[in-house]
């Protein structure tokens, strides 16, 4: 049986050239978000570039919906040996005007989804010693200008998640290397082109982050780098 990735959060950019990359050296894809009409065309994309694919629709944010995916995924397509969690929302924009109640959506689906499916994919991480890997964003950054920019383009919540995403990646990553459990996170510096952050001036090629998520599965040492 196919290695199997779960590729949380599919669109069009960084996470389905995540799975294409993995899908070409043979894993089997299952990708999730919730428009399912959207998904089963991007599974039947993959699948006729020759990969095994297939669609799950969940709310990424809900870790009982989370759960029951991972129960889902393994019983169609086998043990999850990767899970790949490129899942974001916004919501809070402005902290100080946003109910504080909004501020729960952006850290659901960053850290709570991520955690639930980590813990229910745990045992076959385990077995097949196995990877999570988590693509992070430039917002989490401690940084002055960072976080002015972060006001400016109303994601204030969307940063406090992010930042709360890296601390989570990097205490997976010290928990479950002793069970051969690699952890590792990509924080992106930047817009990557033909996503819905692309203004028309996105410099990064998600193929080229893919690529470099290909290599931190492969090295299993660094808990977090930045791209570029």
């Amino acid at each position: 049986m196919k290695r199997t990735i779960v590729v949380c959060g599919h669109g069009p950019g960084i996470s389905d050239a995540v799975a294409r990359r993995f899908g070409k050296e043979g894993f089997a894809v299952a990708i999730v978000a919730r428009n399912a009409e959207r998904l089963k065309a991007s599974a039947e994309a993959l699948s006729a570039a020759g990969i095994t694919a297939k669609a799950f629709s969940c709310q990424l944010g809900d870790p009982q919906a989370v759960r029951a995916l991972i129960r889902d995924v393994r019983a169609s397509l086998g043990p999850v040996a990767v899970l790949h969690w490129n899942a974001y929302t916004g919501g809070a924009g402005d902290l100080t005007t946003a109910p504080a109640e909004e501020l729960r959506t952006p850290l659901d689906v960053a850290v709570t989804g991520l955690v639930a499916g980590v813990q229910e994919a745990l045992p076959d991480l385990k077995k097949e010693k196995g990877a999570v890997l988590i693509t992070g964003g430039g917002l989490s950054s401690y940084n002055p200008k960072v976080d002015a920019l972060a006001v400016s383009w109303g994601a204030m919540g969307l940063a406090v998640a992010k930042a709360a995403q890296h601390k989570t990646a990097g205490l997976l990553h010290q928990k479950l290397a002793g069970d051969g459990v690699y952890v590792g996170e990509i924080v992106v510096l930047g817009q990557v082109k033909g996503t819905a952050f692309d203004s028309g001036q996105a410099t990064l090629e998600a193929s080229d982050i893919a690529e470099k998520f290909w290599q931190l599965h492969q090295g299993r040492t660094e808990a977090t780098i930045n791209f570029p």
